[in-house]
């Protein structure tokens, strides 16, 4: 694999999110691009393709792991609480990124790496005016509050007034995104994109 890369100083600190499987970890330095998203659900998704990922799947409690572009969301089972965990584990990010830095291999196959984009479900490309409306509302005015939260919310398909979509991190699984769901993100594209008449989650 290819030598660590230098990187400025990081600091790391976690947030709750709506979701109590799930936990979100700011970093002050850049982990991925702009607009980018990688999703792992195993230890065996993340290995070759993010050595940060893997050695959050090196603690027992980890399901999934959701990496944006200053966050990692970290899903975990029940055996632990987040209160005896989640210190522990904001420092164990925050070393990683200040030592080994990487949070990508530089020499991960672009497949992989393109499996791990899908996985987090990017939005397909939009086949007419309508799809793209609502693409750019939910890129300036929804994504940003969902990836506040630690979760990731994407474009599937727009027919016969329906908008289907995927929500990923902490918005999968969690009661709360549905309310959130049918009371902000379809109230709003209702108002913006003419014709949608309901939003619905993309079983996964």
């Amino acid at each position: 694999m290819s030598a660590p890369n230098t990187r400025p100083p990081a600091s790391v600190y976690a947030e709750m999110t709506p979701n109590p499987a799930t936990m979100r970890f700011v970093s002050s330095v850049p982990l991925l691009p702009e607009g980018r998203v990688l999703e792992f659900l195993s230890p065996e998704q993340a290995q070759g393709v993010s050595p940060l990922a893997e050695r959050v799947f090196n603690l027992p409690m980890t399901t999934a792991v959701l990496i944006g572009a200053n966050f990692i969301t970290v899903t975990k089972n029940d055996i632990v609480s987040w209160d005896m965990v989640h210190l522990e584990l904001r420092e164990f990010i925050q070393e990683h990124l200040r030592t080994d830095g990487r949070v990508l291999y530089g020499d991960v196959p672009a497949r992989e790496l393109a499996e791990a984009n899908d996985r987090a479900m990017s939005h397909v490309e939009p086949s007419g005016e309508a799809d793209a409306r609502i693409i750019a509302v939910l890129e300036e005015y929804v994504r940003p509050a969902v990836e506040g939260d630690g979760g990731h919310i994407a474009f599937r398909s727009f027919r016969d007034g329906v908008v289907t979509v995927t929500l990923r991190g902490s918005c999968s699984g969690c009661p709360s995104s549905m309310v959130t769901l049918k009371g902000g993100v379809e109230n709003l594209l209702k108002q913006m994109v003419p014709g949608v008449r309901e939003v619905v989650a993309e079983e996964l």
